[in-house]
């Protein structure tokens, strides 16, 4: 019979294996947790029953949990039926995971300091509260203008962009 511990091995091993990354791997376990201090003993022991009892544990997570919004709590239950699911389609039999394709990831640690580093660049910028004017102009049904020039720009710098928006135009 498959077990709520059944479950905590199989995130482990499917994390280790590059089927769920860190952060997802850690995300599940969280709800195992959550929903682990709700279920009673026959629970425990049996997948089959978690899934049958479902709705009843989860009224039983959201009054014992009153400090989570139920948004939160609709999430972590959503994570436990993932993993239940990916625990029935991959876990039971190890020559599964082999051949499970995970889906790509959004993103990587590299990624995400780059973000966070254009992020801070972005706020340092906007901490100037430099005045400008934004122009959106609607060029045809599929594209769109945005110009994006300061306050009180001056005759010679506005003869300077005409002159490089005058170089784009193809004569087809």
């Amino acid at each position: 019979m498959n077990t709520l511990e059944d479950l905590y091995t199989f995130v482990d091993l499917a994390k280790a294996n590059r089927k769920y990354p860190e952060s997802t791997a850690n995300n599940l376990k969280s709800a195992l947790k959550i929903f682990e201090k709700d279920l009673n003993a026959g629970e425990i022991k049996s997948l089959h029953l978690i899934e049958t009892n479902i709705d009843g544990i989860f009224r039983t997570v959201v009054i014992n949990n009153k400090d989570k919004s139920i948004g939160s709590l609709n999430t972590y239950k959503a994570r436990l039926i993932r993993v239940i699911n990916d625990f029935k389609r991959y876990g039971q039999d190890p020559a599964k995971i082999q051949n499970w394709t995970a889906k790509p990831r959004n993103s990587t640690p590299l990624s995400i300091k780059k973000d966070k580093q254009d992020k801070e660049k972005i706020n340092l910028s906007d901490s100037h509260h430099t005045p400008v004017h934004k122009i959106e102009l609607a060029l045809n049904k599929d594209s769109i203008a945005t110009i994006i020039v300061p306050k009180g720009i001056n005759r010679e710098d506005i003869k300077a962009i005409k002159s490089v928006l005058d170089s784009l135009v193809s004569d087809k």
